[in-house]
């Protein structure tokens, strides 16, 4: 039993130490083999996961330290699907910069398993193993292209920020082991549910700490700082990796600590996470007016988007009682699948649009895009009015329903917010709005035709298509969603 719950994280790890080698003896400077072995072991990880989810048990192992439920393996394939579609994005971008390395696939599955090791952490020693195998391949990555100052630097204000956020979160698990006694999660649930004499100070410093460290990983204000300079500095296919897979990691640590371990103190963790969904939504929606860089606007609408996710979150415990979970926190899941295959798609454009010696990094590089390319034009519109939340897109629906779990609630507090969000919604859509307009009426600034490799179109056509599918029918992407979420919290 403890080898079966860890067969897909084993597998990949095996995965990385072959393509390793075996990119060793690579000659081809596109590193066919190596991208396609990658993407071959990413896809047996996510069928793995898959599988386990249809399968629908909860299984424990390693002396009860590793879970997998139907939602940790539905986070991981997740994550497992947007890191391969980032690489295949990348490949082109990193091959004509000279940066096509074997170092990028490794550090991505690294990623990857770092991830996946989070979304079935029933340990607070699991939870932050898996997270520092994420951060640090990250780190290594965001400073990828060694011979560019503005990328070292962003690299460097990462790696210092996320050390001072893991050890917030360290240190917060450490008074959480403190006060409980235990370093298994279900075990400190039951600790704060059924022990009168805990130390309810050290408690909630304790979720002081651990949500500060959360916050920094979703980018939420204040613990924002980082995600404009990281955005903006790091190689746009790096950028891509940071605000896609590790969302789902950063989702699945707030379910299994907050909700699966301190359920217990929601009244305080929620209260925390409507501040940092208020400030989000401010700070993201008013600072991306202004930005005139398209990768920096676009990190300022991660930081709006994050506080629609942590709005959801904080629904779910209701005047003590937990009726409203299930809907809340799927909701929330559903947002950010929503977000993320979104954000793949605007960043795999600007990939598109990109070629040697040119990044297509400000608005006004997509002055006239429409007359250059009118169907490149129409995906950008796709994605555009998805992040904005205009019908029928998935973003609209993503954001109905987190509106819809804040209402159905009946407390004055969480409809006036639902109305707070609406009307930062409608400030956002200005700059969605904007890049709408250059793109149509403005008149061109390159003359430069748009030419890719038919791979790539094909997949921006796809992600496209998608983003207006599931905005069409919503239904089945929701309910899997919500099955995931409420086996994990009555298993």
């Amino acid at each position: 039993m403890n080898w079966l719950v860890l067969y897909p994280e084993i597998w990949l790890l095996f995965a990385v130490c072959v393509i390793t080698i075996a990119d060793l003896f690579v000659t081809d400077e596109q590193r066919r083999p190596t991208f396609w072995m990658t993407q071959g072991a990413i896809g047996v990880f996510a069928a793995m996961h898959l599988g386990y989810f249809n399968g629908g048990a909860t299984l424990y192992g390693m002396n009860g330290t590793v879970v997998t439920d139907p939602m940790g393996h539905l986070l991981a394939f997740f994550a497992a699907v947007a890191m391969m579609i980032t690489i295949a994005y990348a490949r082109p971008t990193l091959g004509s910069r000279d940066m096509l390395k074997g170092e990028f696939f490794t550090l991505s599955l690294f990623v990857l398993l770092g991830i996946s090791v989070m979304t079935s952490a029933n340990n607070f020693l699991v939870v932050y193993l898996g997270l520092e195998v994420m951060s640090l391949s990250l780190y290594a990555l965001v400073a990828l292209r060694r011979d560019h100052a503005v990328s070292i630097e962003a690299a460097m204000k990462y790696f210092v920020l996320g050390a001072l956020a893991s050890g917030f979160l360290l240190y917060g698990l450490s008074m959480m082991y403190g006060a409980t006694g235990s370093l298994e999660i279900p075990k400190v649930f039951e600790q704060i549910a059924s022990n009168p004499r805990i130390n309810k100070e050290v408690l909630i410093f304790g979720v002081v700490f651990i949500v500060a460290g959360l916050a920094f990983k979703l980018g939420a204000v204040p613990f924002h700082m980082w995600v404009p300079d990281v955005y903006q500095g790091a190689p746009t296919s790096i950028t891509l990796m940071i605000g896609g897979a590790p969302k789902f990691a950063a989702f699945a640590i707030i379910i299994r600590l907050l909700v699966e371990g301190l359920l217990g103190l929601a009244v305080d963790w929620q209260q925390m996470f409507i501040v940092l969904a208020v400030g989000s939504l401010v700070v993201g929606n008013v600072a991306a007016i202004a930005q005139t860089n398209l990768k920096r606007m676009l990190a300022y609408s991660t930081i709006a988007q994050m506080g629609f996710v942590l709005l959801g979150l904080s629904a779910g415990v209701v005047s003590g009682n937990t009726l409203s979970a299930g809907n809340a926190y799927s909701s929330s899941m559903f947002y950010l699948v929503a977000y993320v295959l979104t954000t793949l798609g605007t960043f795999g454009l600007i990939m598109f649009l990109s070629r040697q010696g040119f990044e297509s990094e400000r608005i006004e590089d997509l002055a006239g895009l429409a007359k250059r390319s009118p169907w490149v034009a129409g995906v950008m519109t796709v994605f555009m009015f998805s992040l904005a939340g205009v019908p029928p897109m998935v973003g609209f629906y993503a954001k109905l329903a987190v509106l819809q779990a804040l209402i159905t609630t009946n407390v004055a507090g969480y409809l006036y917010l639902a109305i707070f969000a609406v009307l930062l919604s409608l400030v956002g859509a200005f700059y969605y709005l904007r890049i709408v307009k250059t793109m149509y009426f403005d008149e061109p600034t390159q003359t430069a035709p748009v030419v890719q490799g038919h791979g790539v179109s094909a997949l921006l056509a796809v992600n496209g298509l998608a983003v207006l599918g599931f905005g069409l029918l919503p239904g089945g992407l929701m309910a899997v969603c919500r099955d995931a979420i409420i086996k994990a919290l009555t298993s």
